[in-house]
């Protein structure tokens, strides 16, 4: 069991290294995402650069990366902590990934694959609260800190058992949310999403 927890966490972290939001840039022939917008390689600064279906197809890669080795881990019969354990290694690779100079993104696509094999329930509130957020307050950075605030106390509720590494992978996502908090602060984070422009152009149409 030791050895299989060892390979897994190996692999997830190889598995979270693979870079999404380079991979379909290079295949769609779009603009480095590490050169435009944010210079982060993740699905919030493809959207902003390359538009919507780039930014689906990494969102959905980012994920799988993290839903993946977690799902053959569970199979493998790798009990519920080290399960997360699993899960916070594809987050860091994704971070820190060794495949791009250990550059990474933000690591919120690839957490929330991470807990999709492991609980739909507390996921399926995580997600709720990610967009309930965003379409508030437009942000996407401020959805993702909100959203892992209230993570730990979702697995509570459903898998006690699972609260310290979800608690653990929450404090990593929010810890690499700092600059955009900083930014918050001095009000120059960009938003993701503008209703009430949404709302005055169709209105205009």
């Amino acid at each position: 069991m030791t050895l299989q927890i060892i390979f897994m966490v190996i692999i997830a972290y190889l598995c979270g290294s693979l870079s999404g939001a380079m991979l379909i840039s290079r295949l769609m022939h779009l603009p480095n995402p590490y050169k435009y917008g944010s210079h982060n390689p993740g699905a919030t600064n493809v959207f902003r650069i390359n538009g919507k279906l780039p930014a689906l197809l990494v969102l959905i890669f980012d994920m799988l990366k993290g839903t993946i080795p977690v799902y053959i881990a569970y199979r493998l019969g790798i009990v519920s902590f080290f399960l997360g354990i699993v899960g916070i290694s594809a987050c860091l690779g994704h971070i820190f990934p060794c495949f791009f100079h250990f550059h990474g993104g933000k690591g919120v696509a690839t957490a929330i694959g991470i807990m999709l094999p492991i609980g739909f329930d507390f996921t399926g509130c995580l997600i709720a609260t990610w967009l309930i957020t965003l379409y508030l307050t437009g942000y996407a950075s401020v959805a993702a800190i909100v959203g892992f605030l209230f993570a730990p106390f979702y697995v509570w509720l459903f898998k006690p058992e699972l609260t310290l590494p979800v608690t653990m992978l929450s404090c990593l996502i929010i810890a690499r949310h700092t600059p955009n908090i900083v930014r918050l602060i001095k009000g120059e984070e960009p938003k993701s999403w503008h209703p009430k422009n949404s709302h005055r152009q169709k209105a205009k149409r």
